[in-house]
């Protein structure tokens, strides 16, 4: 289990806070106890907590295409990842790392947000396009790696649990009472409901 989050200010108009990450990090340390890893670029500030599954020597995060223009940061699993290098490496990418987050920056370059089509398995990824300043963040198809998200004060703010948006200062733990409607009704919150106010499941 590995954990990541994040923050955009979407209008640019200020540098991420990279202290509020930090502590957004601290939040979901139990997730990936073995290490960390951060980016902060300008508006973006984003990171993860890492539990040294596969490539544990090689497997740190942010992971960069060759270029340098994309960064991901990952949690989850790729199932189909070592076809995929094959793939990747035969179109002339060059991979550095044995693991699973590698392929999914490097499908990111060469197909955009359709890389998603090219995935199997189970994930929460984060991927920074330094170029363009543009995040894409998306999630597995069944939600078995969730990511929540919210805007607040012109800043995106992300992570694999709500506890991790909570440590944010824009961030107001507010009971929603339509989410608390449905849990108490069906015993869970239909996506993109959460049991907290503007907060969303992904």
């Amino acid at each position: 289990m590995c954990g990541i989050a994040g923050i955009l200010n979407i209008d640019r108009s200020a540098a991420a806070p990279a202290d509020v990450l930090e502590q957004m990090l601290l939040s979901i340390f139990h997730r990936g106890p073995d290490e960390d890893g951060r980016l902060i670029d300008g508006e973006l500030a984003m990171g993860m907590r890492r539990l040294s599954i596969i490539d544990l020597a090689d497997g740190q995060q942010p992971i960069f295409d060759e270029s340098g223009r994309y960064a991901v940061v990952f949690n989850g699993e790729i199932y189909n990842y070592r076809e995929l290098r094959q793939e990747l490496r035969s179109r002339g990418h060059q991979l550095k790392t044995q693991g699973d987050t590698e392929v999914i920056v490097h499908l990111y370059e060469e197909f955009g947000p359709e890389c998603l089509q090219h995935l199997r398995g189970m994930f929460g990824i984060a991927v920074w396009d330094k170029r363009e300043r543009t995040l894409f963040i998306a999630r597995d198809r069944m939600g078995i790696k969730p990511l929540y998200y919210t805007v607040k004060e012109g800043s995106l703010i992300f992570g694999s649990e709500i506890k991790a948006l909570l440590v944010h200062p824009a961030v107001k733990a507010s009971l929603d009472l339509q989410g608390l409607s449905h849990y108490l009704s069906l015993k869970y919150v239909p996506a993109p409901g959460t049991l907290f106010e503007d907060i969303h499941s992904l």
